[in-house]
């Protein structure tokens, strides 16, 4: 796929668009709600908090309202993150993104991680929520992040996604591409962190990616009807 294949709604349908900054108040919400609503972003990706306040600034909207559960370390018990995503559900999330216990992954706790996304996942499911477990690639060895992708087979969730955004690294095109090819076609592939140019999310799009997460998706679809 070029650009050329691409209207800017479709390429606007693949974004998460993303405000998750600590410092961020409602005026930085209600810029990100009314971006969405300009150019028809699928999801505002958020933390918790202002679940309830953007469901607000998006009713009567398909934009979907992304909840950030464990975010962005994962070192919180599954206790926790599953009452996170139960409250943020109650509070009309659409989508539940929650990070993985890299901790426990890398003391070879398999059984607790697969635990940790059954609680999460199975609870989306019930409630038809929208389910992606955030791997934190840049932190990973090989190994970790196939036996991440070996659970998630085993779990299900509707995504895996590369990154927060807030570590040392984000997406990149060898761990999108190992991934796709590890879970196969019955989870999709979330590609967040560092994707601010058109070419670098259609670098995604061709790898496999469904959904993209970034600050920069404004810019990124601007860039794209420059071009046209």
């Amino acid at each position: 796929m070029t650009y050329k294949d691409l209207t800017p709604e479709k390429l606007a349908s693949y974004f998460d668009h993303t405000q998750l900054r600590t410092f961020a108040v409602r005026k930085d919400f209600e810029i990100l709600c009314s971006e969405s609503k300009k150019y028809g972003f699928k999801m505002v990706a958020i933390n918790p908090a202002p679940v309830k306040m953007c469901k607000e600034l998006l009713a009567g909207t398909s934009i979907h309202v992304g909840a950030a559960v464990g975010f962005p370390l994962g070192q919180t018990p599954i206790e926790v993150k599953r009452f996170e995503t139960i409250q943020a559900i109650d509070d009309g999330a659409d989508e539940i993104d929650y990070v993985v216990n890299q901790c426990q992954l890398k003391d070879k706790n398999y059984t607790y991680i697969e635990k940790e996304m059954h609680e999460i996942v199975s609870y989306c499911r019930s409630h038809n929520i929208i389910s992606k477990v955030i791997f934190e690639n840049c932190y990973l060895t090989q190994q970790e992040k196939e036996e991440l992708c070996r659970i998630a087979r085993e779990v299900k969730p509707d995504f895996v996604k590369t990154s927060t955004g807030f570590g040392t690294g984000g997406a990149t095109l060898e761990d999108v591409t190992l991934m796709k090819r590890l879970v196969g076609d019955d989870i999709q592939v979330k590609a967040a962190g560092g994707i601010r140019t058109l070419d670098t999310a259609l670098e995604m799009i061709n790898a496999g990616v469904t959904r993209i997460g970034s600050t920069a998706s404004v810019k990124i679809v601007e860039e794209l009807i420059s071009r046209l």
